[in-house]
Order: C-alpha cells, then sequence, then structure tokens
C-alpha cells in the first residue's frame, strides 16, 4: 500500500544532514508543490537572450568543428565482471552509464534512441547494445529533458523495474505503468537490496513541454553500497555553483565522480547550467572525490563547442591543476572501470 504525503514547504529541507531522515519508502506517492523554480540557482534566459542566440545562431559546430568526429573516443568492450563486493562503471554515452553496485546493475539517464526531438541524430553509437546488458535492478533520472529522460528507451524495461527519480516526475513514469516509482526530494534517500539511493542537488532546471518549465525537480545521485561503503556519485546535467562543495561535505570519500564537460558554448547562454572542461575539474575538487570520469560529450549535437574540444581542454586542465593522470578515467564510449575502494 502506498502512502500519500506532503512535501514540506520552503528550503529547511535542503540543510538537513544527509542520513539524519529516516530512508524513504520504495514507491511512495506523494503530493508536490505546482513549481520547483524557487531552486534555481539563477533565473532562467529571457526574450532578449533568446533573441541574441537567434541572431548569432551558435547553437551547433562550425564545419571546422565538425571535422574531428570521425576521432571521437568509441571503443565497445565486454562489461567488467562485477559482484557484490565490487563496482564498476561502463559510460554507453552522453549521461548514460551501467553501474554495477552492490551486486546490482543500475542505469543513469539510460538514452539508447538515435533520434532525440529538436536534436540532431546521435554522432556516435551507444556504447553498449541493449541486448549485451544485464538484467536491470534500477535506474536512476537526473531531470526530464529529452537527453536524459527518453521514453523509447524506458519502454524496453520491464514495467516492474524500480524507477528512482526527481520530485514531480513520478506521475509521468505510473502514466506508462510503471509500478515501483520512487520521488526524492533534494537530500533525501532510498535503499534497494542494500543500495543506497541519495538524490542531491545540481545546478539545472527542468522541461519537456512549453507548458512545464520547473514543474519538476532536478539533480544528480550518489550511489552507495551499504555493506562495503563504497560511493559513485553521477552528476545528471548541471553548471558550476556551490552544491559540489556541500555534496563533497555530506558525502566525504566519494570513490568516482561522474561530472559532465561538454555542451557548453556559447558560454553567455550556457554558463549557468552546463559546466565546462575547466568547471568540472574544479567540481571534481570540491568534492573531494577519489577519481573523475567525464561524460555528457560525444554524443549529441547540444551546442557550439568543435566536437573535440571537450576532452582536449579537460586533459590539459586536470595537468595544469597537478592531479594524478590515472584518477582521470577519461574512457572511451562502450568502456569500462572498476572503482577501487
Amino acid at each position: 500500500m502506498t502512502e500519500q504525503t506532503q512535501r514540506p514547504t520552503g528550503r529547511a529541507r535542503t540543510t538537513a544532514p544527509a542520513g539524519a531522515a529516516a530512508l524513504r519508502p520504495l514507491g511512495e506517492v506523494r503530493v508536490w508543490p505546482r513549481t520547483f523554480a524557487d531552486r534555481l540557482t539563477t533565473p532562467l534566459p529571457g526574450i532578449a537572450g533568446m533573441t541574441r542566440l537567434a541572431r548569432e545562431r551558435a547553437m551547433r559546430p562550425s564545419a571546422e568543428g565538425l571535422r574531428g568526429v570521425h576521432r571521437l573516443p568509441f571503443a565497445p568492450a565486454p562489461l567488467p565482471v562485477a559482484d557484490s563486493g565490487t563496482s564498476a562503471v561502463t559510460w554507453a554515452g552522453h549521461a548514460s552509464w551501467i553501474v554495477r553496485v552492490g551486486g546490482l546493475t543500475v542505469l543513469t539517464d539510460p538514452v539508447w534512441s538515435r533520434r532525440l526531438l529538436g536534436t540532431p541524430a546521435r554522432i556516435t553509437p551507444v556504447g553498449v547494445r541493449w541486448e549485451d546488458l544485464p538484467p536491470v535492478d534500477a535506474v536512476v533520472i537526473s531531470h526530464n529533458h529529452y537527453d536524459h529522460l527518453d521514453a523509447p528507451t524506458l519502454r524496453r524495461l520491464p514495467r516492474q523495474t524500480p524507477l528512482f527519480v526527481p520530485a514531480g516526475l513520478g506521475r509521468w513514469c505510473r502514466r506508462r505503468r510503471f509500478t515501483c516509482v520512487t520521488e526524492l526530494d533534494w537530500w533525501e534517500s532510498a535503499e534497494l537490496a542494500g543500495v543506497r539511493f541519495d538524490f542531491v542537488p545540481s545546478h539545472h532546471w527542468s522541461r519537456r513541454t512549453l507548458t512545464d518549465t520547473c514543474r519538476t525537480l532536478w539533480g544528480g545521485w550518489v550511489l552507495g553500497d551499504r555493506r562495503t561503503g563504497q560511493r559513485i556519485y553521477f552528476a545528471g546535467d548541471t553548471g558550476y555553483g556551490h552544491w559540489f562543495k556541500e555534496i563533497g561535505r555530506r558525502y566525504p570519500g566519494l570513490d568516482l565522480a561522474m561530472l559532465p564537460i561538454g555542451a557548453y558554448e556559447p558560454r553567455w547562454w550556457l554558463r549557468d547550467v552546463h559546466t565546462d572542461p575547466e568547471d568540472a575539474v574544479r567540481a571534481y575538487e570540491d568534492l573531494g572525490a577519489a577519481a573523475m570520469a567525464p561524460m555528457h560529450w560525444a554524443t549529441f549535437l547540444l551546442s557550439a563547442e568543435p566536437v573535440l574540444e571537450p576532452l582536449r581542454r579537460l586533459r590539459t586542465e586536470w595537468q595544469r591543476a597537478g592531479h594524478p593522470r590515472d584518477r582521470l578515467w577519461d574512457v572511451p564510449i562502450g568502456g569500462s572501470r572498476v572503482v577501487a575502494h
């Protein structure tokens, strides 16, 4: 039986220590406010900004910027062996990862479609064929933008697959007949088979139609194995800001941070909602994670930077900051790493 609850209003919940509140029940049906616009870090662009963007026509790479498409890193390989005591991550492309943690297989923002609404087709294939996936035990969604919440991909899953989603997104999932949908607010947690799912803030926004801006929440996830203590942070989609230090403070000793490095130009338009490579390194430092895995590039043409630039700038900034090279897990699409602890 599900329980109908009312989310407290105001910002008090965003300052409560992580883990202080009881775990939320799986599949709990909840009531949420009509809008989460008060969670925006900065106001969304107005008419003037949109007019400038249209005038500059700077939302896709130039012909010169596209010349490196054939050199984008794509090297699919078999998934590593991961038992109940070993964690591993495999990059399928964009923000889609296969995370093996605590004996579970968890998909993050799964997008296996070739085309998305309003977006050019993928420029690289998916790194892992759907047929080659192990049974999926859970899915986490960061927010409802089409390149992170893909209905055709979700339709491939059994409807009893547990979904962990931001506040307000449960109704969308239940309309598609998913039977175990757990909605969380920032700093809330739930647990499945010994793996803890913590929903944490990000600097972003949400919209799926012309009339639902900020009607659902956005954020990232910390996946924690309660038995081994391993914890993996998935940022989803985000700009740089104060939340990274707060996440690092509440979750010390993160083993891995999966951070976005692409879709950042023009900077005046995207700075507040997408980290560039230098921002991603700052976020990694704020989090205090042991290793960083870049994502959110080399898959869809969402912005104007040259296709190979994100990884080049990331490697340059990583070296400039003096971080050990083996802590940068810049795997190709289809590549994997085992998480040590």
